[in-house]
């Protein structure tokens, strides 16, 4: 196997499910596209390595990848029924923030995927521009619109707190 791959996908599989977990609240989607970003990464090791930038690689390719399902389901345009399909054990907050949990998952990929880089996994804006591969301008932008369209959705009646 190349050099350093198995140690890195030791060391950082979990977080990487994780972490697309966060971007698809699906446990079975974020495991599809982990070992997606793991196999992408595994072909161009040797350079990724060389740059030192696997981890931004590897969350930019789980990003494009979420964003490409999402885009593939949306053509389809899943039909809705009278009664909600039941919640499975996928539905569950990861966060530990109850309601909130449910607002972010509504958000569109992007702005979820910045929420995501810069609250939960603490990156600066510039290792989130670099781990979606946009511009600081870009993550300033989504960020703000991501916090926006939380704050419209959070009133006193939902019993949570300002999502500054």
């Amino acid at each position: 196997m190349t050099s350093g791959f198995e140690e890195y996908v030791a060391a950082r599989q979990r977080a990487l499910v994780g972490f697309a977990y966060l971007l698809t609240a699906d446990h079975h989607a974020a495991e599809d596209l982990v070992q997606t970003a793991l196999a992408k990464a595994y072909v161009r090791w040797a350079k990724i390595r060389e740059r030192g930038s696997a981890e931004a690689y590897v969350r930019k390719i789980i990003v494009n990848e979420n964003a490409s399902m999402w885009r593939r389901a949306w053509r389809r345009k899943e039909r809705t029924t009278d009664e909600p399909p039941d919640r499975g054990i996928d539905d569950a907050d990861p966060t530990g923030h109850g309601e909130m949990w449910g607002y972010v998952k509504q958000l569109p990929p992007r702005q979820r995927a910045v929420l995501v880089l810069r609250f939960y996994e603490d990156l600066t804006e510039a290792h989130t521009a670099e781990s979606l591969g946009c511009s600081i301008g870009t993550v300033k932008s989504q960020t703000s619109k991501a916090l926006a369209s939380l704050r419209q959705r959070v009133t006193p009646a939902t019993g949570i707190g300002d999502v500054s």
